[in-house]
């Protein structure tokens, strides 16, 4: 499929229109979209969570602000003024729920870039100070911080880690695919003994978030970093890799040091709950599996084992999963559906629909096997202006019990503000998923919406980002 055939979002103009078109493309069950909003009904009711150690949480109402990647920190992993200001924002937004905030490594040689931030004795009170600054800018624009609940997301990059800008890969297993798009030379399996002494690392990491005063932790297995390789390691040998037990095994240890050392700290994850062959652009730049897809299928993490995983959560006490797939790395499609692709990216093989739907159904099949767990949905920020529509449905039906938003925060944090008082959506600020905030960190340059946010239209990287795209539009012509 062409992008010429992909109806833009922002073109359908009813619900009709919009049902039409899910029709259409055979999706009318996966994504369901109710008439009208209700500012008052289910999205402004609140849920509750019960962790294992650290007792019942209330959530205030059903929006959650997505965890992303942040490329603007400090070299030393501190909160820059652009992340206070992103942070900010997530608090003036109005979502009670916010899901970690942005990644977070757990050591130097796990962040995914050198700006990423890191948390470890040195900057734990500045993480404690941008909580704070969260909190304090949500209470000045809603009154009371009541039912707000704010995690921190811990991250190991994996074989994507480029602490210094160049790869530096530290492998689950080596896989034929995915070893050739990293620095190979630099690649290393990790052993047995260096995930135990990971394991340490993640629980020294959640000590340190419960002294900051989040509520909770996310133990991060989604996106192909680390740990949602590990759960793909079915020819690993060891402690780590092979069978299923074995596979969620770096989850079993974590969690149990973090119910020792912190049980007060509720433990959530992020999880990629289905994946897809890696994908590369075709002759004509629309994406197509690798040639060698059938070869590599057996290390895609899927949707059986992933009701599996959540049993094994409501075994440890863990009550708060958060539902994405695939990875921006080698399937960005899947994990981030967009009319527009990055521009390490391909042409979109489907409508972006289909692939905010599958997330969503997804996450609804888990939650009806599942009703002991709070899950919290993903894949909503291409639907625009019909996000409510759907988000509404979602938790009317029992679908999910939060709608998380990620990359729609960056240019319209205040939509559930708007949406929760009856506001007509500012069409001028949706997400259109221009996939600016994707393409400037691929080139070096800070994480933000160039297109939409007034404060990145004015910053000289935007001409830089303008460029970069010109000349990444004229490879792809050629």
């Amino acid at each position: 499929m062409t992008d010429d055939a992909i109806v833009q979002v922002k073109r359908l103009r009813t619900v009709d229109e919009l049902r039409d078109r899910l029709s259409l493309l055979g999706i009318e069950e996966q994504l369901g979209v109710d008439d009208t909003v209700d500012p008052t009904g289910s999205l402004a009711s609140s849920f509750t969570f019960t962790d294992g150690s650290a007792g019942t949480r209330s959530v205030g109402n059903r929006f959650a602000v997505l965890p992303m990647e942040g490329w603007d920190g400090q070299v030393d992993g501190r909160p820059s003024d652009l992340v206070h200001r992103r942070w900010r924002r997530f608090g003036t937004s109005g979502a009670k729920l916010v899901w970690g905030g942005e990644a977070v490594a757990v050591r130097p040689d796990g962040r995914a870039n050198p700006r990423q931030l890191l948390l470890d004795p040195s900057t734990v009170d500045d993480l404690a100070a941008l909580r704070a600054e969260l909190v304090d800018a949500h209470v000045g624009a809603h009154g009371s911080a009541d039912g707000l609940v704010v995690g921190l997301q811990l991250t190991h990059s994996g074989r994507w880690s480029r602490p210094t800008g160049a790869s530096r890969p530290q492998l689950a297993f080596h896989h034929p695919v995915l070893d050739q798009r990293v620095d190979v030379e630099a690649a290393f399996v990790l052993s047995d003994d260096d995930l135990d002494a990971l394991v340490g690392a993640y629980v020294d990491a959640a000590v340190l978030v419960a002294d900051a005063g989040f509520d909770f932790v996310d133990v991060k297995h989604c996106h192909g970093y680390l740990l949602h390789e590990l759960l793909g390691a079915v020819d690993r040998d060891g402690a780590y890799g092979g069978s299923f037990e074995h596979r969620t095994a770096f989850l079993r240890r974590v969690a149990d040091g973090i119910r020792s050392r912190v049980p007060g700290l509720a433990i959530g994850v992020r999880l990629s709950a289905y994946d897809v062959a890696p994908y590369e652009a075709g002759d004509d730049g629309v994406g197509v599996p690798v040639a060698a897809a059938a070869d590599v299928a057996r290390f895609q993490f899927g949707l059986e084992e992933s009701h599996r995983f959540l049993d094994l959560c409501v075994e440890l006490g863990i009550a708060l999963v958060c539902v994405t797939a695939g990875s921006p790395y080698y399937n960005p499609h899947v994990q981030r559906p967009a009319f527009f692709p990055p521009s390490d990216g391909y042409t979109p093989p489907e409508d972006p629909l289909v692939g905010a739907a599958r997330m969503i159904a997804a996450c609804a099949e888990l939650a009806h096997a599942h009703p002991d767990l709070a899950l919290v949905g993903s894949g909503y920020s291409y639907l625009q202006q019909w996000l409510p529509h759907a988000a509404q449905h979602t938790i009317r039906t029992g679908g999910a019990a939060s709608v998380g938003i990620g990359r729609g925060m960056l240019s319209y944090p205040e939509l559930p503000t708007d949406v929760l008082n009856g506001r007509t959506l500012d069409g001028s600020r949706l997400c259109r998923t221009f996939s600016d905030c994707t393409t400037a960190p691929r080139n070096g340059l800070v994480s933000g919406c160039f297109p939409l946010d007034d404060f990145y239209k004015d910053m000289p990287e935007r001409l830089e980002l303008a460029a970069i795209k010109k000349a990444t539009r004229k490879r792809t012509r050629r």
